[in-house]
């Protein structure tokens, strides 16, 4: 054998040394089921992940082992998950793995990551690569000016149902020509969307939607753009696989078209965002469609304790049309779930607080060990109530967003117009803010003239501040003018500055001329409030010293709640279940567990909804690390009154073993064997004798509060009478006839 045959010997001896030592450095600490998905070899894979079984770590050493161990350059790997928190996370742990050779992955939400691909690839759009993304309040806010302007009233057409629906017909991919029509209302939603779209590329805008819309449209229409990329990107891997959309599912299959390598992790069982479009039938499609695809449970939980587990499968198992799942873990059955009814929905906050107090007094928690889960942001309130009473502080998420606030939404105006001097709605927030002297009637001007002379009221703007010798001026008056002008030639100032200096120096420049902290703080403590807003927007902009405008307002434009989640204050945290998606504590109440609240009275009728309410609480259950507590009350407030509550038909499905009942009565709870009926409680044999109805449908009868009434219907429940009355003025009501005070007119 010659010396050149004796040298690759070693040379392929010395790689597969390497190779091994890399591949076992990743897979080690790993139980059986996550070394199967990290080194699952190529094609198409999909990781069915149980909550708390170690998602985040397969996919962070699945970047590696590709890296690492099967020399996969990291600029041919794409990771596409749904929060900014979570590819922070990831990117973090690859880095720490593997260090600088990690360096060139394609890893980020998959708005950003189509945000870049639309800004590269703008010459093939409808729109410029500077362009913005408008936000809820500005999408709100095009609906109701096509509303306007086609002189609908919004109260029969709601700006946020009219703008649901076009986001819904987003998410399916249908732009407003293939918007389908089937009655008046879908005549006018297709009307609005067609403006809605006009609208927002006359701004030089996209809204969240059009980044996924966009993006799946270019690569189906345009095969050298999809060729580009597929080739490009030789992996992709996807987290939260079941969270995905039809818009995402087609652009994943779109850059996975050519290499085929396409790593879904996802847990149909946490699918519960079906309301923005999410469809956990993609998961069946996936497999439709990579019928040779590795499908890889990780059923090992590492989070919860095996009774909360317990209680959880007992809830999801019940749900059809899935792959079961039998999770297990090795910390032990732990405490049993407690179970406890209340009164009222008061008395539920109550015993929350009180619950809370008793453990932390007793050292057996820390306040910023717990959770307060709820359906619905307003069930908040009573619980607020409940701890500001007795003076615990907590913090509330889904409260006002920070980039929401008044005062960051003008500072990001400013911003907005001097990136893109398009973004009318930008402009016509920060053009007299502070006030100077240009009213409605002067913007109304402005857009009326830009409109003549084919530009933006932007363009108009920085014209008049440019040309001495434009026609344009003549068409406003004297004070109005010379407001446009000055103001038009701060703006032209700025335009010139922002292609030198970093969003800071720009920010701080802005905030100077125009006295933004004269004008937010008046000296009060809100208005104290407001300036450290801006200083807070100021110290985020710091961050971005070698980074451009754009990539400031674009990150900051894709900032979820979960992102701005404070989790260094110890106290209680207050959250919607949709909201705790993908969060873990160490004890968790989930309140309201009664039918109407969860599941919710919306999904009664709709089988796929109630199939997401079940999977709402499975989520809620799961988030729970040592403690779970389900709380429900007899009667539950509703407009400014408390009625009768069943409780959540899903109680009666958790065995009777896996509960602490701190409720009298929990041993009468009826199991059934259908979820889909209510459940009753059962007054005990032999504990009072059976009652007889004293109101008959048909009676008309009296309330001290309500007035006059005609009963409806009548029944024995709970060794009660409960009877429902249509008032004359009230409506419709439940009530208990022992309770009411309800009298018979003759």
């Amino acid at each position: 054998m010659t010396a050149w045959g004796l040298c690759w010997i070693e040379v392929d001896t010395i790689h597969a040394r390497s190779y091994n030592e890399s591949a076992m450095d990743l897979l080690s600490g790993l139980n059986p089921q996550q070394q199967q998905a990290v080194s699952a070899g190529t094609g198409p894979v999909l990781v069915m992940a149980g909550p708390g079984s170690g998602k985040t770590r397969v996919l962070t050493n699945r970047v590696a082992y590709l890296i690492g161990a099967m020399g996969v350059r990291p600029y041919h790997i794409l990771a596409v998950t749904f929060t900014n928190k979570a590819a922070r996370e990831m990117e973090a742990r690859v880095i720490t793995l593997l260090g600088e050779q990690a360096r060139g992955v394609t890893l980020g939400t998959f708005h950003a990551t189509c945000a870049k691909i639309l800004r590269r690839e703008a010459e093939h759009l409808p729109f410029d690569s500077n362009f913005v993304i408008f936000d809820d309040d500005d999408q709100l806010g095009l609906v109701k000016r096509a509303l306007s302007e086609m002189n609908l009233d919004e109260k029969r057409y709601r700006p946020q149902g009219i703008h649901g629906s076009i986001s819904a017909a987003k998410n399916e991919l249908l732009l407003p020509d293939d918007y389908p029509v089937q009655n008046y209302r879908d005549e006018v939603v297709k009307r609005v969307y067609t403006r809605y779209q006009q609208l927002l590329l006359s701004n030089n805008a996209v809204d969240f939607d059009d980044l996924l819309l966009w993006v799946a449209k270019l690569l189906e229409d345009n095969p050298t753009v999809r060729e580009k990329y597929a080739r490009r990107f030789e992996h992709v891997l996807v987290d939260e696989f079941q969270d995905t959309n039809m818009a995402q599912y087609t652009l994943l299959k779109h850059l996975a078209s050519f290499h085929g390598n396409i790593f879904c992790v996802g847990d149909g069982d946490q699918s519960i965002y079906r309301w923005r479009g999410a469809d956990y039938r993609n998961i069946l499609r996936f497999e439709e469609d990579f019928p040779s695809a590795q499908v890889i449970l990780l059923e090992k939980n590492y989070r919860s304790t095996q009774g909360i587990l317990d209680v959880a499968m007992a809830v999801i198992d019940r749900h059809p049309h899935r792959r079961p799942k039998k999770l297990f873990t090795d910390r032990g059955a732990g405490a049993k779930a407690q179970l406890h009814e209340t009164y009222d929905d008061r008395a539920e906050a109550q015993y929350v607080v009180d619950t809370i107090a008793s453990l932390v007094a007793r050292k057996q928690a820390l306040p910023g060990d717990f959770a307060v889960m709820y359906r619905t942001n307003a069930q908040s309130r009573l619980l607020e109530e409940a701890f500001l009473h007795n003076n615990l502080p907590y913090k509330l998420v889904g409260a006002q967003r920070f980039y929401g606030r008044r005062e960051v939404k003008d500072v990001i105006a400013y911003l907005r117009i001097v990136h893109n001097p398009n973004d009318e709605f930008s402009l016509t927030r920060a053009i007299n803010i502070p006030p100077r002297g240009i009213g409605d009637k002067t913007v109304i001007a402005l857009r009326t003239q830009a409109q003549k002379v084919s530009l933006s009221p932007g363009e108009l703007l920085l014209e008049l501040a440019r040309n001495n010798e434009t026609p344009s001026r003549e068409a406003f008056q004297g004070r109005a003018l010379g407001a446009l002008v000055n103001f038009g030639g701060r703006f032209d100032a700025w335009r010139s500055l922002a292609a030198d200096v970093s969003p800071l120096v720009l920010m701080d420049r802005i905030l100077d001329d125009v006295e933004y902290h004269a004008y937010i703080d008046d000296g009060t403590e809100e208005g104290q409030d407001r300036w450290d807003n801006v200083m807070e927007l100021r110290r985020l902009a710091a961050e971005y010293q070698d980074r451009s405008l754009g990539d400031f307002l674009q990150d900051i434009a894709l900032v979820a709640d979960q992102d701005t989640l404070e989790t260094n204050a110890s106290v209680p945290t207050l959250l919607t279940l949709h909201a705790a998606k993908g969060l873990e504590f160490p004890i968790v109440f989930l309140v309201g567990m009664n039918d109407g609240t969860l599941p919710h009275s919306r999904s009664f009728d709709d089988p796929e909804s109630m199939l997401e309410e079940r999977r709402l609480l499975y989520v809620g259950i799961t988030r729970a690390k040592d403690r779970l507590f389900l709380v429900h009350s007899q009667n539950r407030s509703a407009y400014g009154y408390a009625e009768p509550a069943e409780p959540s038909r899903f109680l009666a499905e958790i065995p009777l073993d896996l509960v602490d009942d701190t409720a009298p009565r929990r041993s009468s709870l009826s199991h059934r064997s259908t979820p889909a009926s209510p459940v009753r409680w059962q007054a005990p044999t032999g504990s009072a004798p059976i009652l007889q109805a004293q109101f008959k449908a048909g009676m008309h009868v009296n309330h001290p509060t309500w007035g006059d009434g005609l009963v409806l219907n009548s029944r024995i429940q709970d060794n009660d009478e409960i009877v429902d009355v249509f008032f004359n003025d009230m409506g419709l009501k439940r009530v208990i006839a022992s309770m009411a005070k309800l009298a018979v007119k003759s």
